[in-house]
């Protein structure tokens, strides 16, 4: 298996509404069975939402959501000596987006109400006030990278 060769990154274009390059990828991870105008229709609704509840830009909830959610350092097993050892490691940007856009999905999906556009809307703003599933999700991997940063030595 050869463990060099890493695919380039695909250039995602940004969404038309709000023109936002994390807009379209949020989409892209809410997406079902390939139907993109569902899961767009979907999270236009929860914007719509967001923005007759707080009376700000629907955008700028959802950017501090993603901000909020996004963990800055987790931990990742390291085989060192025949036990496996949980080493925190710092969370590339990529990476933090694309966990944080993955939480709040399945954060939203779990939630109780009534329509996905509607509980979409709620764990973003509760993200964007730092409460909810998805924050608690950050909170408690970094509780972990805390608990074992005695291990840190053996980052590779």
């Amino acid at each position: 298996m050869a463990r060099r060769y890493r695919p380039e990154k695909q250039e995602v274009t940004p969404d038309l509404r709000y023109n936002s390059i994390h807009v379209s990828m949020f989409v892209n991870r809410l997406m079902h069975n390939g139907k993109k105008s569902t899961a767009e229709r979907i999270f236009y609704d929860s914007m719509d939402m967001i923005e007759e509840r707080t009376n700000r830009p629907a955008v700028e909830v959802f950017d501090e959501a993603l901000q909020n959610v996004a963990p800055h350092i987790e931990v990742r097993p390291r085989r060192v000596g025949g036990s496996t050892y949980q080493v925190p490691i710092e969370v590339p940007a990529d990476r933090r987006i694309t966990l944080a856009m993955r939480w709040l999905i399945s954060a939203a999906r779990n939630r109780s109400g009534k329509s996905m556009s509607a509980k979409l809307a709620g764990e973003f703003m509760d993200a964007a006030s730092k409460q909810g599933a998805a924050v608690k999700r950050r909170e408690d991997t970094h509780r972990m990278a805390e608990a074992n940063r005695a291990f840190a030595h053996y980052r590779f």
